[in-house]
């Protein structure tokens, strides 16, 4: 399963993975515990291949950030992003040592290590490699 098939939906915890097109909107089903939802066009929806992460030089596809952070962790489960806003800004600086700290916030850093162990404990490893498939 590619990111191009998983979202985050404003207002709804976790992540979920698009299944099917209705007429109205989709229908999606949590990462977390697999409930199927009803999606319609009003929910602001972000496709998670569609995001970046702003550094001094460029903006980093948020796949080639998980690659990063799968790459420190041998695969594993990063940090718990429940960790202190230092502990996470410590973390996220070993990952992606230029990450512009102006525009990238610690709710941002939080996301990003809460969707990566999200995806990681659901089977996903290589993040950008499905990308370029």
């Amino acid at each position: 399963m590619s990111l191009e098939k998983i979202m985050a939906i404003s207002g709804k915890p976790g992540l979920y993975e698009l299944k099917t097109q209705t007429r109205t909107g989709f229908l999606a089903q949590s990462l977390v515990d697999g409930k199927t939802l009803s999606v319609s066009g009003r929910h602001n929806v972000s496709l998670l291949s569609e995001i970046a992460i702003y550094t001094l030089s460029e903006e980093v596809p948020l796949a080639e950030v998980f690659d990063k952070i799968s790459a420190k962790e041998n695969g594993g489960q990063a940090i718990n992003h429940k960790s202190s806003k230092d502990e996470l800004e410590a973390y996220f600086f070993e990952v992606l040592p230029d990450y512009d700290e102006d525009r990238v916030y610690p709710s941002d850093i939080k996301k990003v290590v809460q969707w990566y162990n999200l995806l990681q404990k659901n089977g996903h490893s290589a993040f950008a490699a499905e990308e370029e498939e």
